[in-house]
Formats: C-alpha cells, structure tokens, sequence
C-alpha cells in the first residue's frame, strides 16, 4: 500500500523525537478533528499528538487505503492504551500540495 508522503509521516513519526517531522506534515492552517475536539495549525496538532502518544502509548497500522470525495481514507488498526484496543478507526485526510490540510479521524 502506497500513502502521500505526508500521510506516511502521520502514521510513522514516533513521538515525541519525531515532533518537528510530524508538524512538518501539516499545512499552517490544517485542523485535526478527533475525539470531539479541534487542533489548528501544526504547533497545537504537534502537542495534541504528542500528549495523546504519551498517555495512550498507541500505535496505528494502516490496512486499506481508499479515495472518496477528494479526500484520502485510511482505514488503520490502533493498538494502546485505551478501552477497546485494538480498534479499526478511519482517518479522513485532506491534502494540499505535499501537506496534510485537514484530518478527521473516527471510528
């Protein structure tokens, strides 16, 4: 399975070491939706990262990857530290140019 490069930085940076990679991996106005909340610009997104690998120790592997509405859909199993785990959750990607412009991640 071949992802964007962006994408492949998402799911392969290891924190916190990888931290300026991964911000690197956004665009300056990207927003990430998760669990209910929103994380805008790569330095808020890089410490919501950073936090939730701290307290869940997680880790997501990629299965599929799909193209749906102009957006890039990985479907990835997360392993951690959470109830539940493993889980199958779906990452919505949007991309602009060589960056992640926006993520919705789901289940």
């Amino acid at each position: 399975m071949t992802l964007p490069a962006p994408i492949e930085t998402y799911f392969t940076a290891e924190a916190p070491q990888d931290g300026a990679r991964f911000a690197a991996a956004f665009a300056p106005d990207a927003i990430v939706h998760d669990e209910g909340r929103s994380h805008r610009g790569p330095a808020e997104i890089e410490a919501w990262w950073k936090a939730a690998k701290a307290t869940y120790r997680h880790r997501a592997e990629p299965l599929e990857v799909t193209e749906a509405r102009g957006k890039t859909v990985v479907r990835a199993r997360v392993s951690g530290d959470f109830p539940g785990s493993p889980a199958v959750l779906t990452f919505t990607f949007g991309l602009s140019g060589d960056r992640i412009a926006d993520l919705r991640i789901g289940g």
